[in-house]
C-alpha cells in the first residue's frame, strides 16, 4: 500500500470509490480517505480545528474535505460516504456554552405538582458556576390554542428559539405533547418532544436528557446546516453522517433532532475503527493522545455502552462506557530531586503540551549535550517537581514517550517513535540523579505513569467478565505507543498498535455502521408488541440508508423493568459489498484456536454460511463434574476472522430456512430451563444470509421462536440457517 502520507502515483488513481471519515479535535481536524471496496487507507491530511470562523467548526470539515481530496487526488463524484465525529456537543455541555430553553410542562391536577418541580433542574450545574438555563412554563390544556399561544408569546418574548415539552405518561399518550410541538415548530421555533427522545417512564429523567438535548441543539443544528450546504456546493451527493456517542453513526437529519447523541461521540469513533479496522473480539482499547487515555471495552466484537449521567444527574443517553485516565504520551514525568534520595513521584496529570514545551526525546541530535535537570511548575498553582531539561538551545520536557524510547518500546513506524539514542540521552539526567542507569529510569518512569492505566484495564476486565486471556489491548491515538506497549508487558496480556494509530478516530468515523436503539416499557409484551419494537429499530435504520439485507437486530427483553430494547446495526450497501478480507480457512481455524485455547487439529468447523463459520471442540469438565457430559466451547467467526459470539458450552443445529422453524422448535422446547421462577428460553444466536441475530436477550419460548422466524421471512428457502443455542443455568 503507498505511503498514506504522500500523494498517490497516478498509475494507483484509480476510480475505486471513497469512503470519507473527519474526526474535529479541539485543535485538528483529521480526514481519512478509505478505499469502499478494499477498507484500506489511501490519504490523510490534518488541518486547523476553525473554530473562530464564523462557520464555526463547520468551515473546518469542508476545508479537510478539499484538501484530502486534493491530497488523493480525487473528486466530489468518487465519494460513496462521508461522516464526520465532533466534539463541538461535548464541550458546549463541559464549558456551559449552551442556549436558554423553554420547559413547557403540561397538565392539570395532582400530576402538575411533579411537572412544576421540573422547574428545578435550572439548578444543575454543567460547568464550573454555569447552571442549565431553563425558564419553566406551564400549559394547563395542551388543546387550548389560546393557553398555548400565550405561553409561546413569553417564549419569544424572552429571545428563547428551543423549547421542551414535557408531560407525565406521554410515552402512551403523547397528543399533548404534539399539540405543543407542533405549535411552537409552526413558529420556527426547534422543539424537542421527551416522548421523541425517550420512551421509558421516569418523568424527571426523561425531561432531563431532553433539556441536555434542547440546549446545545441551536448551535448544532446551525453547524449542521452549515455542513450539509458546503457539502452539497462542493458536489457530493453521497450520504452525510455524524458520529453517535455509542460507536455507530446517524443521518444528518437525526443529529439535527437529537443532537445529545453526538456527546461522548469522540472517544466512540476510535472504538469503531478498532472494530472494524482491527477485527477485535474481545479486548480492551486504549486511545492515548498526548494528555490522557481513553480505555474502552469490546466484548464479542461489539463495544460496551451504559447510561451517562450529567451534572451528578443520570439520563437516557445510552453512550460509550468510556473511563479517562489523566496519562498520555506528553504527560510530565514529576520527581522529588535530593543528593543521594531522588526519586520518581509521579507522571502527569499536566503535559508538556500545556506547558507549552517539546518533548526532550524528539530533541535534534546533540541538541541535549550538557543538559541540566531541572524540576518547574508548568501552570501557576502546579507542585514545582515537573522535570525539564535546560539546554543552550531551550528546556524539554521528560515525559512518558521519552521513557517508552529509550525503553525501545516504539516501533519504527509508530507516530510516537524518536530516535532512540536522543531518547536515553534525555533520561540520562533523570538516570544520574536516581542513582541507576537509564533503562531502569526509564522503567521506573513507566511503571509510575501506566499503573494508573492497568488499575482501570483491571476494573473493566472484571466488570464485563473479560476473559483475561483473551483480552486483546489495542492501543490507538498519536501516543499509543507511549503506554499500550510497556502495559502489555508488564500484565502478560497480548498487545499491539493499531494500524494508523494516529488516525484511528477517523477511519472509525469513516468505517462505522448506522445504529439506532429503540427502547418500550411493556408490561406482560406480546410477541406482537416485541416485533414491532425490532421492526421500528430496522425501520430506523433503513431510513438512514442501510442496506435492509444487511440489518441485524439485537434484542432484549427485561422482565423485571418490563422492557423491551432493540437495536438496530446496518451497512450502506457499498460497504457491504466489500469481500477483500475474507480470510481463508487455515486462517479462520487459527483464529478459532487461539480464542478457545485448544489445538487446531482438535477443533471441528460444525456449521458454515456465506459469511461465518462455527467451531467447537471438546473440553473435559473438572474432576468432581466427570458424571456430566464433556463442555462444548463454541466460537462464530465472520469471514473476516472476528470472533462474533464465544459461548462456554453451545448446541449447534443447521438446516435450511425450509426446515428451521421446527428444528428451531425442538431446540428451544429442548434446552429451556425450569425452575421457582418460572421457565427460560435458551439464549439463541441465529445466523441467516449475513446477519448475527443475538436473541438471547429474550426468555420467553414464544416470544424467541417468533423472533426467530421474522429473522426468516422473504428468504430463499434453501439458504442455510445456522442456530447457535446455550441453555440457561
Amino acid at each position: 500500500m503507498s505511503d498514506p502520507h504522500s500523494p498517490l502515483p497516478d498509475e494507483a488513481r484509480s476510480r475505486m470509490p471513497l469512503r470519507i471519515g473527519i474526526d474535529v479535535g479541539g485543535t485538528f481536524t483529521d480526514a481519512v480517505a478509505i478505499d469502499a471496496e478494499t477498507l484500506e487507507l489511501i490519504g490523510q491530511v490534518k488541518t486547523p480545528t476553525s473554530h473562530d470562523h464564523p462557520d464555526g467548526v463547520a468551515h473546518g470539515i469542508v476545508a479537510a474535505l478539499h484538501a484530502l481530496l486534493e491530497h488523493v487526488g480525487r473528486t466530489a463524484e468518487d465519494v460513496v460516504f462521508l461522516a464526520h465525529g465532533t466534539t463541538q456537543a461535548t464541550n458546549s455541555l463541559l464549558e456551559g456554552d449552551v442556549a436558554d430553553i423553554a420547559l413547557i410542562g403540561i397538565g392539570t391536577g395532582a400530576g402538575t405538582v411533579f411537572t412544576k418541580r421540573l422547574a428545578a433542574l435550572r439548578r444543575i450545574d454543567i460547568a464550573p458556576g454555569r447552571q442549565l438555563p431553563v425558564h419553566y412554563l406551564h400549559v394547563r390544556d395542551p388543546h387550548d390554542a389560546d393557553e398555548i399561544s400565550a405561553v409561546l408569546d413569553e417564549v419569544e418574548h424572552r429571545g428563547i428559539s428551543s423549547v421542551v415539552v414535557t408531560e407525565p405518561f406521554s410515552v402512551d399518550l403523547s397528543e399533548g405533547e404534539e399539540a405543543v410541538g407542533g405549535a411552537a415548530r409552526e413558529r420556527g421555533l426547534l422543539v424537542t418532544e421527551t416522548h421523541r427522545i425517550s420512551s421509558l417512564y421516569g418523568l424527571a429523567k426523561r425531561t432531563r436528557t431532553a433539556v441536555l438535548n434542547a440546549v446545545i441543539l441551536p448551535r448544532m443544528f446551525a453547524t449542521a446546516e452549515l455542513v450539509e450546504q458546503s457539502i452539497r456546493s462542493s458536489g457530493i451527493r453521497a450520504p452525510l453522517m455524524v458520529m453517535r456517542c455509542d460507536g455507530g453513526v446517524m443521518s444528518l437529519d437525526e443529529m439535527r433532532r437529537r443532537p445529545l447523541l453526538t456527546v461522548l461521540s469522540g472517544p466512540a469513533a476510535g472504538v469503531a475503527g478498532a472494530l472494524m479496522q482491527e477485527r477485535v473480539s474481545d479486548g480492551i482499547f486504549l486511545e492515548t493522545g498526548g494528555t490522557s487515555t481513553d480505555i474502552s471495552v469490546i466484548r464479542s466484537g461489539r463495544v460496551a455502552v451504559q447510561y451517562t449521567r450529567f451534572g451528578g444527574s443520570s439520563t437516557y443517553l445510552s453512550a460509550l462506557d468510556v473511563r479517562t485516565v489523566g496519562i498520555g504520551g506528553g504527560s510530565m514525568v514529576r520527581a522529588e530531586l535530593s543528593d543521594g534520595s531522588s526519586r520518581v513521584i509521579g507522571v502527569g496529570p499536566r503535559s508538556a503540551h500545556i506547558a507549552g514545551l517539546p518533548y526532550a526525546c524528539f530533541a535534534a541530535r546533540g541538541e541535549l549535550e550538557g543538559a541540566r535537570l531541572r524540576s518547574i511548575a508548568p501552570v501557576d498553582g502546579d507542585r514545582p517537581d515537573h522535570l525539564v531539561l535546560e539546554t543552550v538551545g531551550g528546556s524539554f520536557a521528560l515525559t512518558l514517550t521519552c521513557a517508552a524510547n529509550a525503553l525501545g518500546l516504539i516501533g519504527d513506524e509508530d507516530y510516537a517513535r524518536a530516535d532512540p539514542e536522543t531518547a536515553r540521552a534525555a533520561l540520562a539526567p533523570l538516570a544520574a540523579a536516581l542513582g541507576v542507569d537509564v533503562a531502569a529510569a526509564a522503567r521506573s518512569v513507566l511503571e509510575t505513569g501506566v499503573k494508573a492505566v492497568s488499575d482501570v484495564v483491571d476494573e473493566m476486565i472484571s466488570d464485563y467478565s473479560l476473559p483475561r486471556e483473551q483480552a486483546l489491548l489495542v492501543g490507538g491515538g498519536g501516543g499509543a505507543g507511549a503506554v499500550t506497549p510497556f502495559l502489555a508487558e508488564s500484565s502478560g496480556l497480548e498487545g499491539r498498535i493499531a494500524r494508523h494509530a494516529e488516525v484511528i478516530s477517523p477511519i472509525g468515523v469513516a468505517l462505522a455502521l448506522i445504529r439506532e436503539q429503540v427502547e418500550r416499557v411493556i408490561p406482560g409484551a406480546s410477541e406482537e408488541q416485541i416485533l414491532g419494537v425490532r421492526r421500528q429499530a430496522e425501520q430506523a435504520v433503513i431510513a438512514q440508508g442501510a442496506d435492509p439485507s444487511e440489518v441485524t437486530v439485537d434484542v432484549t427483553v427485561d422482565p423485571q423493568t418490563d422492557t423491551v430494547r432493540a437495536t438496530a446495526s446496518g451497512a450502506t450497501e457499498l460497504r457491504t459489498k466489500d469481500r477483500a478480507r475474507r480470510l481463508s480457512e487455515i486462517e479462520l481455524l487459527e483464529i478459532a484456536a487461539h480464542s478457545l485455547g485448544a489445538d487446531p487439529s482438535r477443533l471441528t468447523a460444525l456449521a458454515r454460511t456465506d459469511t461465518h463459520v462455527v467451531y467447537e471442540t471438546d473440553r473435559r469438565r473438572p474432576w468432581w463434574q466427570l458424571s456430566t457430559r464433556p463442555s462444548h466451547p463454541v466460537r462464530v467467526l465472520d469471514r473476516e476472522g472476528v470472533v462474533r459470539y464465544a459461548a462456554p458450552d453451545g448446541v449447534i443445529a443447521q438446516s435450511t430456512v425450509a426446515e428451521a422453524e421446527q428444528v428451531l422448535s425442538g431446540l428451544i422446547a429442548e434446552h429451556t430451563s425450569y425452575g421457582d421462577g418460572g421457565s427460560r428460553a435458551p439464549a439463541l444466536h441465529l445466523l441467516v444470509g449475513p446477519r448475527l441475530s443475538d436473541l438471547s436477550g429474550v426468555l420467553d419460548s414464544g416470544a424467541l421462536l417468533a423472533l426467530a422466524r421474522s429473522d426468516l421471512e422473504g428468504r430463499d428457502r434453501a439458504e442455510p440457517v445456522v442456530a447457535v443455542v446455550e441453555k440457561r443455568t
